[in-house]
């Protein structure tokens, strides 16, 4: 794939970027590595001040890197400076979090004297350098939820962006120089997919994270595997959305919306499997098709828009191919189920709400990246979980209930990541993310994220010491 932004609501081809060659990336993995070395010897206090002052620069930039990420991969304006927002948010916590997070753990020395210790120590240090790995659809927030744990625990980073959000990508680098961070401590590579493995295998990286596909994290997991590198992956999902009967109806058919198209649909945490009691069912489909049809998809400028375009032509020809296999399998259309005639030009797809899903359809272990939720009707919580777990994916989960015994059930059954109850899942700076199955493995944000990347070291005095 080419490196370029190219706007998907139009198609047009706006900027090309060339590819580094072979001697500028070994200039980057030379400045890393030299930065490394002294970054790791800052105090938290240092990067704290710097991460701040990037969280401020990037606030006063809101307005721009917004409309750069929506001409970019076409997200609603409004959801664009969301993510920003979201951003600064998660940078000044890590600022004012990490070197408590980070303390020295102090054993009780009754409980080590058996070892022959005076005392002993467990201290975290920063890896190296990272490479990172990341998508187009969240451009900045993938981003920064590996950067700014990183940076603080003293770590540099490689970044290896999805090529249609180049712009993004440099703007990132820029914005943590300006911030005062060391040349070197956090660069961009404009490089393709080939050019990735190379670069793990180097000895100057430490470690790997990657945000994508299932077969790219298979391609990074085994090349890290093959060098003995730490990696942290976080894949596809196809996340389930529960509805029981003792759901307050109205509000989970309105946010199980939000929940499906968020970012048009193209989100890995977004609920793609509406899983609804056979008594509640009828009820539940009609108000969600209701509100899904009333979404005005559209320009992703304008500010009355719901749902832009997909993110490439690719991507949309995909999801169609789903939607398409499933109807001659036998499933519904409720809604949408085309590509808009009112929109000619772009990568548009209306919001579409199936029914009559079963397991001979790609889509029932498919994951669909765009506007388009399944609908299961299923008879009792022990049919709920069986088909919620019926998935190669375990990233997230929502569940609809107010009964504590059904939660207390769910909370134990459900295989994933996270279970959100009568709310849509979302991220958090003090919330550990990521996934099971086959959506991967490690985990990011939260003070279990930043230790990812550190080497826990054991340090032990004996009586003399």
């Amino acid at each position: 794939m080419a490196i370029a932004t190219v706007n998907p609501a139009t198609g047009e081809t706006l900027k090309t970027f060339d590819p580094l060659n072979a001697g500028e990336i070994e200039d980057h993995l030379v400045r890393a590595e030299q930065a490394f070395q002294e970054h790791r010897t800052t105090t938290f206090g240092y990067r704290s001040e710097r991460l701040l002052a990037a969280a401020d620069l990037l606030e006063a930039d809101l307005d721009s890197i917004s409309r750069t990420m929506t001409t970019e991969m076409g997200k609603p304006l409004a959801q664009a400076r969301a993510e920003a927002k979201k951003c600064v948010k998660t940078m000044r916590w890590y600022a004012h979090h990490a070197e408590e997070l980070l303390a020295d753990e102090h054993p009780d020395p009754a409980d080590v004297t058996d070892s022959g210790a005076a005392r002993a120590v467990v201290r975290y240090r920063p890896l190296g350098t990272v490479l990172a790995v990341m998508p187009w659809n969240f451009p900045l927030w993938q981003v920064v939820r590996f950067a700014a744990p990183a940076l603080m625990a003293g770590n540099t980073g490689l970044l290896k962006h999805a090529s249609n959000v180049p712009q993004t990508a440099l703007y990132i680098e820029e914005l943590f120089r300006r911030a005062g961070f060391a040349e070197g401590c956090f660069q961009t590579l404009l490089i393709g997919a080939r050019a990735v493995e190379d670069i793990l295998r180097d000895p100057r990286i430490a470690a790997a994270t990657l945000t994508g596909s299932e077969p790219a994290g298979r391609s990074v997991a085994s090349i890290a595997g093959d060098e003995v590198k730490k990696t942290v992956l976080e894949l596809g999902g196809s996340d389930p959305y529960v509805v029981l009967p003792s759901a307050d109806l109205d509000k989970a058919a309105s946010v199980a919306v939000t929940a499906r198209v968020q970012n048009n649909g193209q989100s890995c945490i977004a609920a793609k499997r509406f899983i609804v009691h056979t008594d509640v069912y009828d009820d539940f489909a009609a108000r969600f098709t209701e509100r899904m049809s009333a979404l005005t998809v559209g320009d992703p400028m304008d500010e009355h828009t719901d749902v832009g375009p997909l993110a490439s032509e690719q991507g949309r020809s995909d999801l169609e191919e789903l939607v398409d296999d499933a109807v001659h399998r036998g499933a519904t259309a409720l809604c949408g189920g085309r590509r808009p005639p009112e929109h000619p030009a772009g990568w548009f797809y209306e919001p579409t709400v199936l029914s009559g899903i079963d397991p001979a359809m790609r889509i029932h272990h498919e994951e669909a990246f765009g506007p388009v939720a399944s609908l299961y009707r299923v008879a009792d919580l022990d049919e709920a979980v069986t088909v919620a777990n019926d998935s190669p994916f375990g990233l997230s989960s929502n569940a609809w209930t107010r009964d504590p015994d059904e939660q207390a059930r769910l909370a134990r059954d459900l295989q994933a990541g996270g279970v959100f109850f009568n709310g849509m899942t979302a991220s958090h700076p003090g919330l550990p993310f990521g996934g099971a199955k086959r959506s991967g493995y490690g985990r990011e944000l939260s003070g279990h994220g930043i230790k990812e990347f550190c080497n826990m070291t054991t340090l032990w005095y004996g009586p003399e010491s």
